[in-house]
């Protein structure tokens, strides 16, 4: 007997849209992600796409109408709902872009719940470009099958933030002059937290003296050596989701 096909199909693409996806509501995409449908794709009229909403979860959908500069789709089943990521925010001060865009790539395939830019006396840049900024998380989570999109806010200083800091929420602080070794101060926590990184230079001494001062933040070391800031936040997200989130379930 010939095999059942797989449902849905593996080779099926997946798009992020902006409507809240229900059986049999129909809804359409243009632009760029219409281009990659029918032309990257070459995806047909009657074939499958898996559709994420960040509201209701992950969707198969049948393409409808393939038009030129729109596509017409039908979700048909709900596959998953939305995924329960763990409450970790990464709070990075902002790089350069190249580095920073990797930043924000890869904390997302690695399961952040959220992303607060910090903008530091030695930053060498001090704004983002939000749009950029959601497309690669948005084509990141598309990527690793992820159907919950991080949240971006807007970057703001490092004073604001630790003065509008949220009680009961942890901040871990990696602070290349030594802390608690990261992995146990992770394992010794339980419920919200978050991490904080500095930027190509590192903090300044009266930046450190205000983070060490702040009553929930936690200095914690990433082992013998210095990394760059995308290499540790990316580092220490993975250990916090291997120690403390969801990589165990």
């Amino acid at each position: 007997m010939p095999a059942t096909p797989a449902w849905p199909p593996r080779s099926a693409p997946r798009l992020f849209v902006e409507d809240e996806l229900a059986q049999g509501r129909a809804l359409s995409v243009e632009g760029n992600q219409a281009h990659y449908l029918g032309k990257v794709m070459r995806m047909a009229e009657g074939d499958i796409v898996i559709l994420c909403d960040n509201i209701t979860g992950e969707w198969a959908a049948r393409i409808v109408l393939l038009g030129k500069r729109r596509v017409d789709l039908e979700p048909v089943e709900c596959l998953r709902p939305r995924e329960e990521v763990p409450d970790f925010w990464l709070c990075p001060a902002l790089l350069k872009k190249d580095r920073f865009d990797l930043v924000l790539e890869k904390v997302t395939e690695l399961g952040v719940a959220a992303i607060h830019p910090i903008v530091t006396r030695r930053c060498v840049a001090d704004k983002l470009n939000a749009d950029r900024a959601r497309t690669i998380v948005t084509e990141a989570a598309e990527q690793c099958a992820r159907t919950a999109l991080p949240r971006i806010a807007t970057p703001q200083k490092l004073d604001a933030m630790l003065s509008s800091w949220p009680q009961g929420r942890a901040l871990f602080f990696a602070d290349e002059l030594g802390g608690a070794p990261a992995a146990e101060a992770f394992r010794a926590h339980s419920g919200p937290a978050a991490l904080l990184v500095g930027p190509e230079g590192g903090f300044d001494d009266a930046e450190r003296e205000a983070i060490r001062g702040h009553p929930q933040a936690r200095a914690i070391t990433l082992g013998p050596r210095i990394l760059r800031g995308e290499t540790a936040a990316i580092a220490a997200s993975a250990l916090w989701m291997g120690v403390t989130g969801d990589w165990n379930k």
